[in-house]
């Protein structure tokens, strides 16, 4: 099953100082509002080990009912930054292949979009770089 998806109204990808690329805001967004639907190249748990010793090994997500399975989004869904208090989150819609990103509060034009890699609100276990 497939769904239609939202691609890439109201942001762009800027530069982002120091964490490189990112994803802005070209207009505000309300809290729960649906920022950006990606489609998802999925990646199967035998496949994960190559994928890691590649450059995408930073921007794919966890995927499957475990974690155990890997998904590159497709959009700008692999742009967006981490932080550990996100204006956004990341939904995965496994049975439509997408992810989707939500504002979890308002979102003013030109403000950066962020999200918590950890997937959930309130952790803050160390991911695999600084952060800035």
């Amino acid at each position: 099953m497939t769904a239609p998806a939202v691609l890439n109204q109201g942001v762009e990808v800027r530069d982002a100082g120091p964490r490189g690329r990112g994803v802005f805001a070209t207009r505000a967004f309300e809290e729960g509002e649906t920022i950006e639907d990606c489609p998802v190249i999925e990646v199967p748990e035998a496949e994960l080990p190559a994928l890691a010793s590649t450059i995408l090994a930073s921007y794919f997500f966890q995927w499957g009912g475990t974690g155990d399975e890997g998904a590159v989004a497709l959009g700008y869904g692999s742009l967006y930054n981490h932080t550990n208090a996100p204006n956004a989150m990341y939904v995965r819609k496994r049975e439509l292949r997408l992810i989707s990103f939500v504002a979890v509060r308002p979102i003013a034009e030109g403000e950066e979009i962020t999200v918590s890699y950890h997937g959930g609100f309130g952790q803050r276990t160390k991911v695999w770089f600084e952060i800035e």
